[in-house]
Order: C-alpha cells, then sequence, then structure tokens
C-alpha cells in the first residue's frame, strides 16, 4: 500500500520564510521545510496497481504554469486547533488544477473529497494547543507575504511515516505543467 497525495513543491527559497513563522505557539509540532508543499489531493491509502493507474491519470492533467504566492495565516479545527499553516494565495489555473487531480481520484474510484479545496502550506500539527494562543499566533501572521514564484510541476507524493519522527515525503512521480 502506499499512501499518495499529489501536490506542488515549495520552491527552497521560500523555505527560510515560512520557517521563521515556526515559533511562538505551544502545542505546535513544526513541520521540517523539506515537508513544505501545497497539496492539490490527498488520495490516501492505494495498492500499487492503483498507485500506476492514479499516475497514468494525473499524467493526462493539462495546465498551463502559473504565478502563485503566499499571504496570510490560518488553522483547521475550528474550536480544537489541529494545524496552523500559510495561507496560499488563490487563482483559477490553481483550482482548476485542483480540480482535475479531483477528477483523476474519481475516475480512478475514489470517494469524492468532502472538504472545501483550501490552499495552504501546513506549517504544524498542533496537540492540545488552545483555541486563544492558535487565535493569537495567527492574528500575528496575517502580513506575511512570500515572494511569488512560478508553478511548472506537481507531484505524486508517498508519505512514510515513523513513530516520534515527522512523516517523509517522497515525489514518486513528476508532471510538468505546459
Amino acid at each position: 500500500m502506499y499512501r499518495l497525495f499529489a501536490a506542488l513543491p515549495v520552491p527552497e527559497d521560500l523555505w527560510d520564510g515560512l520557517a521563521a513563522l515556526q515559533k511562538n505557539l505551544p502545542g505546535a509540532s513544526w513541520r521540517p521545510e523539506e515537508n513544505f508543499h501545497i497539496t492539490l489531493r490527498f488520495f490516501g491509502d492505494l495498492s500499487h496497481s492503483q498507485a500506476r493507474d492514479l499516475d497514468e491519470l494525473l499524467a493526462e492533467i493539462r495546465c498551463a504554469p502559473f504565478e502563485i504566492s503566499m499571504e496570510g495565516a490560518g488553522w483547521f479545527g475550528r474550536r480544537e486547533p489541529s494545524a496552523v499553516w500559510a495561507r496560499v494565495r488563490e487563482n483559477d489555473a490553481l483550482r482548476s488544477l485542483s480540480a482535475q487531480c479531483e477528477r483523476a481520484a474519481r475516475r480512478l474510484g475514489l470517494a469524492p473529497d468532502k472538504r472545501p479545496f483550501t490552499p495552504h502550506v501546513t506549517l504544524a500539527y498542533l496537540h492540545e494547543a488552545t483555541l486563544e494562543d492558535t487565535r493569537k499566533w495567527v492574528e500575528t501572521h496575517q502580513a506575511y507575504r512570500s515572494d511569488r514564484f512560478t508553478a511548472d510541476s506537481f507531484h505524486l507524493y508517498s508519505s512514510h511515516t515513523a513513530k516520534g519522527r515527522p512523516s517523509r515525503y517522497v515525489a514518486e512521480a513528476d508532471y510538468v505543467l505546459e
């Protein structure tokens, strides 16, 4: 089984700016910089043959390269915060790319993703962080702005977990936007 998701990589020259946000939130388990990405669609646990079929479907996606940037912050888990993130500024091309990944998942026979697409870069998973501390952290980082970058490819990543350590993500396949 492979735990898979499609995502845009965050360029290394933006890692320092994101890492600078990773402080002053009790209960935060900060993500390593090499894990910074913008999820387009989480697929879950797939068999080898499903992964191969998904790769073929993702290779059919057509999208021109587009500009993207990050601005502000947010959190998931309304009353019980579970993660904090940098907000990715939405645009039609990003939404279209995510929708095409969703269509590939459905063609593979996966259930529709029930969560609305919220483009973001996860900075930390939270463990017993208070709503008040999370709200203050998000308010403090609303002024965050990244440089713009060109999304010219996306990847099919596998997620590998080891007890007591952050997940490790491996780009299993690359898809050029053209």
